[in-house]
């Protein structure tokens, strides 16, 4: 059976994650990765925090703390909220590992000494007050193309254009605000993306119709407008370092200006995507530690990205729109640089799933303005199934999503609550009472029953095909209707009234009953696995689940009469007008909108 590799955009480790940072790459992949276990398949979710870059130097002198000692603190809380949140990684790395350090000097050695890599001399901003040279990202001014004055010195956020700081207006310092700021001569190196402009629009004309329109509308804009090469080293301290007195000559004959690179890294959106084969490369190390073997063989990990191997492996990898270009552009060509110096090649991604926004009242989340909802205080005020629920129920696909207090309480209490938590609670309870908590025996299907299980078994087949297609809406849809075919189907076949003159029959009802319940956590896990597992326990079915068979053969059987169950606890209590009010107060509401 073929493997899943998944990935997600690394989180930037500076800084407690929103929402939106959930929606947009991290919750469908592990939604993703969950349900692809539960179809048998072998699944390898890889995730890290992208770790290098200015902010990180800037974050880190206001904490007190040298780089390292402040990424691996973030890191460690990053990684409790994720897990917190049920986020199932099989590995959540860093990019400042060792792995990726020898990855990404490896690799820009190969393109280096390919030809795909080239020395310049560029005109890099200076600020005199801040008596350093300044990355692209911090350094603000009017973009050019569209007069928004915000623009960061490495892209527009309102139009997403690539930029450089000498193209910004009125340039001035992030970090001090100062435009006393100077441009001075600085040696670098580039990636020669142009040459791969062919080869990367045939790659990515091949996407179309299997990846959604939004990324690949991205990618070609890219291609369209003239795909340019790109710095990937920056004046910087924290980072992976240049090594270039380990690389040979290139096709020229040329070796590397061993003094002019000195002290240099490399720039983070190079080696960040460099990272997803890196964090590999760390969970097959620490499996191997823990097995007591020491570092795992390369063969171990490569497996999944390298050669005749990876052949049967399917690359997912999920972002939201603004990571687009670097992974349809700038990691490939990496990898396209790269394989032409291997006889074995690197995988290029196969499926790219990218998310519009999620924005909060139609504004951006913003920590300084402590406006929207972060990971640590949504998880004080609820668990973790009822923010999964309502972000994957409206996962902005096609278009950005907003999410506001009186839609979140309204969807979660409809369908957490009164569809599925309502069904669960009613048929456990009523078999404790009058079944003393036992699966009953006896009686023989009738039409009621024969029907719920082949309405059942469509909507189980829709649904199914929904999640392998990644389509996270309608496949909440479905699985939302398949709750509602329980209810449906209790009220229907009204148990405890059967019971008063036909015991037999209402003994059928609550089997039935019963196996929609075991079911529904089956089925349900991949978006709510907290109650699932709640959910299984009560019934004493495994967890997690086997996906159910779509031939028709035992979907509503799983349960054997004679097996003890328990009613659970209140799966989903009800969100309050007066907690809604509260959370409206703290966090901000529609009088913010825009802000």
């Amino acid at each position: 059976m073929s493997r899943i590799l998944i990935t997600s955009a690394l989180p930037y480790i500076n800084g407690i994650k929103h929402l939106g940072t959930l929606a947009g790459s991290m919750l469908p992949a592990d939604v993703y990765a969950r349900f692809q276990r539960a179809r048998g398949r072998e699944t390898l979710y890889i995730c890290a925090t992208d770790e290098h870059g200015t902010p990180t130097e800037l974050a880190a002198a206001e904490a007190g703390l040298d780089p390292a000692t402040f990424c691996a603190q973030a890191h460690d809380v990053q990684h409790d909220l994720g897990r917190r949140f049920g986020l199932s990684w099989d590995h959540f790395g860093r990019s400042s590992s060792p792995q990726n350090h020898r990855l990404t000097q490896k690799f820009a050695r190969e393109l280096w000494e390919a030809g795909f890599i080239e020395e310049r001399v560029t005109q890099q901003v200076y600020s005199h007050t801040d008596k350093r040279f300044l990355p692209d990202r911090y350094v603000i001014g009017t973009c050019p193309h569209c007069g928004y004055e915000a623009a960061r010195g490495d892209q527009c956020e309102n139009c997403t254009r690539v930029l450089d700081p000498a193209d910004l207006l009125h340039p001035r310092s992030a970090v001090s605000g100062s435009t006393d700021i100077e441009i001075r001569g600085s040696k670098h190196l580039f990636l020669r993306q142009s040459l791969f402009s062919d080869k990367l629009r045939s790659w990515i004309e091949s996407k179309r119709g299997t990846w959604p329109l939004l990324v690949t509308s991205i990618a070609l804009k890219w291609l369209d407008e003239g795909l340019q090469d790109r710095g990937i080293t920056r004046d910087l301290e924290w980072g992976v370092p240049v090594n270039a007195w380990e690389w040979g000559a290139n096709p020229d004959g040329q070796t590397p200006d061993i003094e002019g690179l000195a002290g240099k890294v490399f720039y983070v959106w190079y080696d960040a995507p460099i990272e997803y084969i890196g964090a590999t490369a760390e969970w097959a190390d620490a499996r191997a530690a823990e097995a007591g073997t020491g570092p795992a063989p390369d063969a171990t990990w490569e497996r999944w990205w390298k050669g005749p191997e990876a052949a049967d492996v399917t690359y997912v990898q999920f972002m939201g729109k603004d990571n687009v270009p670097f992974h349809t552009v700038g990691f490939p060509c990496t990898l396209m640089g790269v394989n032409a110096r291997e006889a074995s090649p690197w995988k290029l991604v196969d499926e790219l799933k990218g998310f519009n926004w999620l924005d909060y009242y139609g504004g951006k989340f913003s920590t300084s303005q402590k406006r929207g909802v972060f990971m640590d205080h949504a998880l004080e005020l609820l668990p973790p199934d009822y923010w999964r629920w309502w972000i994957m129920a409206n996962a902005p696909e096609t278009s950005d999503a907003t999410f506001g207090w009186e839609q979140f309480q309204a969807q979660v209490n409809a369908d957490l609550a009164d569809v599925l938590g309502n069904f669960v609670n009613r048929i456990c309870k009523f078999t404790e009472s009058r079944f003393d908590g036992i699966v009953p025996e006896g009686g023989a299907p009738g039409a009621l029953d024969e029907n719920l299980e082949a309405d059942v078994l469509a909507k189980l087949r829709e649904y199914t095909g929904f999640m392998e297609d990644r389509e996270y809406r309608k496949s909440a849809t479905a699985l939302r209707q398949l709750w509602v075919l329980g209810n449906q189907y209790l009220t229907e076949a009204a148990p405890w009234t059967a019971i008063k003159t036909e015991r037999e029959r209402a003994a059928v009802a609550v089997r039935y009953g019963l196996n929609l319940a075991a079911l529904f956590a089956k089925v349900s896990e991949p978006f709510i696995p907290f109650a699932c597992e709640k959910i299984s326990e009560a019934l004493g079915e495994p967890f997690p689940a086997t996906w159910p068979s779509l031939d028709g053969q035992g979907v509503l059987s799983a349960l054997e009469p004679g097996r003890t169950i328990r009613a659970p606890e209140v799966l989903f209590r009800k969100v309050e007008d007066a907690q809604v009010a509260e959370w409206r107060e703290r966090f901000g509401g529609p009088e913010a909108e825009g802000a």
